[in-house]
């Protein structure tokens, strides 16, 4: 054998090998479609280990099988906020004045049912939430909406006690709004912008009071959610672009969340933040 080949082939093995070893070291693509970005923040509980099993179809009930019935959806418009009026009272809407299309999922109260499951399908789906707190609630499960929080969810006011503010004194829904604000300040570090009212009920001092507790918009909704099944306060019987839709933490928030995803991709809309479109 001449000497030439000898050489071609050694110099060879070492390109092979280092062929070898970046197919080994290079990163796998994303397993989830709806993981677009890569700066979410971590959860502080724990995220599900993957099943031993990737072909195995998730048992039903499962958070597994919750995030795999998430569709994937439109990307996201980049947020276009909304002008707010310069008045010296707070807004009222039932849907946001834009025509992107995006819809605003939002929970509600907090003291009654807190599935644990929640906190990993928001992280795991990245569902934009974003939550109406009572005050004493959030004073007793703080941990827990922290963990929302630290998964994307937005922290919002509520009041104290959860009381209906139509027809009550400016002075008394004052303390009730404030009084929330500052508590919900306090506990996780940042001043809620938005407000909605108990039921939904307001009046004229409800604006006022709202506007002076820093609050730059107050919400009421378009569409309810109760297990599983979305009620819609329109004719349209569809969501339309800036809906938003309002659901409770109850036992059944897991079936609750999936059922406004489902009708949000339906419409043709996305999931996104009040906070984006309102600051």
């Amino acid at each position: 054998m001449s000497a030439t080949p000898a050489r071609r082939i050694l110099a060879v093995v070492p390109l092979l090998a280092l062929l070898v070893l970046s197919a080994c070291t290079g990163s796998p693509a994303s397993h989830a479609a709806r993981r677009t970005t890569t700066d979410q923040p971590t959860p502080s509980a724990p995220l599900p280990t993957p099943s031993a099993s990737p072909s195995a179809k998730p048992t039903p009930g499962s958070l597994a099988w919750y995030v795999s019935q998430v569709p994937t959806f439109p990307e996201a418009p980049l947020p276009q906020p909304v002008q707010l009026p310069a008045t010296d009272t707070a807004p009222f809407w039932h849907r946001v004045p834009t025509e992107q299309k995006v819809a605003f999922i939002t929970i509600d109260d907090g003291g009654l049912a807190r599935p644990p499951e929640v906190i990993d399908f928001i992280w795991e789906a990245r569902i934009p939430v974003t939550m109406f707190l009572n005050s004493p609630a959030a004073q007793e499960h703080t941990d827990y909406f922290r963990q929302i929080e630290a998964v994307g969810g937005m922290i919002e006011n509520h009041t104290i006690t959860h009381t209906s503010l139509a027809g009550r004194s400016y002075a008394y829904q004052k303390q009730e709004i404030c009084g929330a604000a500052d508590n919900l300040e306090a506990l996780f570090g940042k001043r809620p912008t938005l407000f909605r009212p108990p039921f939904g009920e307001h009046d004229s001092s409800t604006l006022k009071a709202a506007h002076d507790c820093g609050a730059k918009a107050v919400f009421h909704w378009t569409e309810t959610v109760h297990e599983g099944k979305v009620r819609y306060q329109t004719p349209e019987k569809v969501v339309q672009p800036g809906d938003v839709l309002l659901m409770h933490f109850r036992p059944a928030l897991m079936d609750d969340l999936l059922a406004a995803l489902k009708a949000i991709h339906r419409a043709g809309l996305t999931p996104a933040l009040l906070t984006q479109y309102v600051r």
